[in-house]
Formats: structure tokens, sequence, C-alpha cells
């Protein structure tokens, strides 16, 4: 009697989920499938997975927290008062149509930029303009380590606090979990800057019951007195980079950006702040960014599982289709949805001359396995595809016919689609997009070109498990 009523447990559990798995919102066809083989074909295991990691759920209190923000911020407009609509080319307007859906903003223009030779640069930019910061200073990193860089830019927010500059730092509760622990971080507060943790997990087994464990805030951005502003794939660590040194060093790109499109960074760390802080600063928002003269087009945007979780495919796959003649790609981490992989692989058949560069050894088993699951796709579309030797390439980055550019911390897989939060940069110019390009070619000459046979002569089982890998890319 007992063992049956187990199994009618079971079984009645198994199908309730199974319903939930169908029915739930914002979720494709592949990712239903996925899940209904798993809750059915692993036993209890099944059920107990899909309560972990089924839902994108940031927790009733967070959500509840940021949707209450964002409502009140969204009356304020991102947009500097006397800036005219910038003039895009024809191509790429829908990108930007789509790109201002997410958050509300509008394209700008009347922006400069310029991009840092490495990774040592782009801190060094960066602790200068802190320490000439004179009224604030914003900075959001997934990753913070008490390292060379990091401690060198926490040593710029003391001395900036110390002139009487409002300084506030937020960070993300599991990629900076060491920093969030540590004396120094402690004692940050003593100094006079404001501090913030986002989803921070003290009671792991508690946490469970209230939000899915795995969601993270992996933004990187930083505002230095509203007119100042970095983006890119970099965190605020050497690119040694010592918790996983083996696969080092991290290859990443940040951009210094000034204009009003500053304005539209700043709005994304504020929402954050306000959420995970409580404290008021939208006031901040009030202040101009006047346009420069001859300056691009550009728009931030920031996504999450809590603000449209289709964006970042969808701005990716219409940059391809807007792409003429090249596109040139990198990703540490690839595992497309449909959208996405179709672009790719259509942009190619069209003729664009369309490059990837992964890097050859990544510090992702998952990730690595299910990402040449597809290089056999993409080669025979007619990709150049190429895989970084010297490092993890770690930058994220795509540039299409030598004129825009799309960067920042989204990756193109699965949980920067729908998972993470996250945030890019878009931008037309010929100058900054060169640069760009320019750096992409250097990556491109320190790593192997893949020959159309790659892959073809892997061994069954090796086929099996990487296709297994990418089958299982849903479920995240």
């Amino acid at each position: 009697m007992t063992f049956s009523f187990g199994v009618l447990l079971h079984l009645a559990l198994q199908l309730l989920t199974a319903l939930r798995a169908l029915t739930k919102r914002d979720r494709a066809p592949a990712a239903r499938a996925a899940w209904l083989l798993l809750i059915a074909s692993v036993p209890v295991a099944g059920f107990v997975l899909y309560c972990l990691f089924g839902e994108t759920n940031i927790g009733n209190r967070t959500r509840r927290r940021m949707k209450e923000v964002t409502d009140r911020l969204a009356g304020r407009s991102p947009a500097a008062p006397s800036a005219a609509p910038p003039d895009l080319p024809v191509a790429l307007r829908p990108v930007f149509r789509r790109a201002a859906s997410v958050n509300g903003f509008a394209p700008v223009a009347g922006n400069t930029a310029t991009l840092p030779p490495d990774e040592a640069a782009a801190i060094e930019a960066l602790v200068a303009d802190i320490d000439a910061a004179r009224d604030h200073v914003h900075l959001l990193f997934y990753i913070w380590l008490e390292d060379g860089n990091g401690l060198c830019v926490l040593d710029a927010i003391e001395r900036a606090a110390a002139r009487g500059v409002a300084c506030r730092v937020l960070i993300d509760g599991l990629g900076s979990r060491a920093l969030a622990r540590s004396a120094r971080w402690a004692g940050l507060g003593a100094c006079g800057v404001r501090t913030a943790i986002t989803f921070k997990m003290r009671w792991l087994l508690a946490h469970v019951f209230f939000a899915r464990v795995d969601l993270r805030n992996h933004r990187k951005i930083a505002v230095i007195d509203g007119r100042t502003g970095y983006c890119g794939s970099q965190n605020c660590a050497d690119p040694a980079f010592l918790p996983k040194e083996r696969f080092g060093p991290w290859v990443d790109v940040m951009i210094r950006v000034e204009g009003p499109v500053v304005r539209q960074l700043q709005h994304l760390f504020i929402i954050d702040w306000m959420t995970h802080a409580g404290e008021d600063v939208a006031d901040l928002l009030d202040a101009p960014v006047e346009p420069v003269p001859g300056g691009f087009p550009a728009i931030a945007v920031g996504t999450g599982p809590t603000i449209d979780n289709r964006a970042v495919s969808d701005l990716f796959a219409m940059l391809l289709a807007a792409a003429q003649d090249e596109a040139i790609i990198t990703t540490p981490y690839f595992v497309p949805d449909d959208t996405l992989h179709r672009a790719i692989c259509g942009a190619a058949r069209r003729g664009v001359k369309v490059t990837m560069i992964l890097p050859a050894k990544n510090d992702s088993f998952f990730v690595a396995r299910a990402s040449r699951s597809y290089y056999s796709d993409l080669l025979r579309a007619g990709v150049r595809l190429a895989e970084y030797r010297d490092g993890l390439l770690h930058a994220k980055t795509l540039t299409v016919d030598g004129m825009a550019i799309c960067m920042g911390s989204a990756n193109m897989d699965r949980r920067s689609f729908e998972l993470n939060f996250e945030n890019m940069l878009i931008l037309v110019s010929a100058e900054v997009t060169g640069a760009m390009r320019a750096r992409q070619l250097a990556w491109l000459s320190r790593a192997t070109v893949l020959s159309p046979a790659h892959g073809q002569s892997w061994p069954l089982l090796v086929r099996a498990v990487n296709n297994l890998f990418a089958t299982m890319g849903p479920l995240l």
C-alpha cells in the first residue's frame, strides 16, 4: 500500500512538473521538449532539477522592488534634452528600434569613444577617471578580485571618497563572493564608500526555496560624474585571473565612452543600485549630458530574466541580417538558440564574410562540448571559424561592415539570453569600429583557422557527447 502511494505521488509530481514546464511563459519549444525529456527519463531527480533550475525566478521581493524602480524611472528620459534624433544607416534602423524597445531608451547621437589598447590600459584609464572625479563614481562588476587590478581600483575609490566624491560600488554575490567576504570590502564603508551586493546568498539552502540559485548580475558598468562611462567584457581583475589561472590569460576589451549614451549606462546602474541598495539616487538622471558635435549614434541595452529575455539573441541576429559584406564575432561561450544559429549560417550563405573566433581552451567543459557541436553546420555554411590559442578569449564583440559594433557583457549563450542580467552597447562609427576590428584581427592572428573538414573525423562517441551537451543547452 505504502509502495503504491509512493509511486502515485511520484507520478503526480512528474505530471504536475511536466505541466508546469509546458505552460511556463517565455520558454522556447526546444526548452520545453528538453525539460519534458529530463522529467520523464530521470525519476525524482528530474523533479528536483526543475525545482532548482527550471524557472527564472529572482525572488518575489527582488522582482517587485526592481519593477517598482524601473517603473518609477521610466518617465525620466535618458536622452539629452538638446539631442536631435541620430541619422542612422537604413540597414541598421531596425536594430536600433529593437534595442530601443528593451529599456525605452532612444538612440542618441553626439557620442565619442576610445578603445584602450589592452586590459591594463583600460584599468589605468578607469583609475585616472576615478582620480579626476568631482561628484560621483558608480561601479558595477560581476567579478571583482583582490589582485593587482582589483586592488588598484579599490585604492582609487577610497581616494575619491576621501575627497568627498560619492562612491557607489555594486558587485555580484557569486562572482565576487571572495571580495564580499573580505576585510577590504567591510572596510570600504568606513572610508565613506557605499556598497551593495546583488543576489547575495547567505544561506544557500534557504535561498533555494525563494529564488533560482544561479541567476546572476553579469554586468560591467562604470560611470564617472555622469559623463564618462565604461562598457565591455572586462571584470575588475588581472588577466591572469587566479581562480582559473590555468585557462589564462583572459583576453578582454573595454570601451570608454562620453556623451548622451553615458546617461543610459547610468540609468541601468541606478536601477540595479536602487533595487539592491535601497538608496534613492534617481535625481542623478536629471543632469544633462550634452552631445558632442560630430559624435556617433549609440544606444545602451540592459537585459535580464525579467527584462525582455529574447533581446540579446534578437539583436545579434538582426545585426547579422543587416551585414552586407563582413561580420566578425568573438565570444567565449557559444551555445546559441535557433534564431542566432540560423542568422550566422544565413549571413555566410548569402555571401557575407563571417568570421568567428572562439577560445581553443574553455573554462567550461559543458560549453566547450556544446560549442563544438555547431562547428560542422557553421563550416558547411561558409563561416571562417578559428580557435584562439593564447589564453581564454573572453571578449564579446560583433563588428559589422567596418561600421557598427555590438559589445558588452553578453555572451552568445543561453545564460546571457535568458538568465543573467547583461548590458551591451551598440554604436555606429567607422573610426571606433575600425579600432575594434583591428583588435579582432589581432586575435585572429593568434588563432588557428579550422579547415572546412574539421570535425568530420571525430569519433562517433565524441560527436554524440558534443551533441548531447548541445541538446541540454535549453535546460540552462
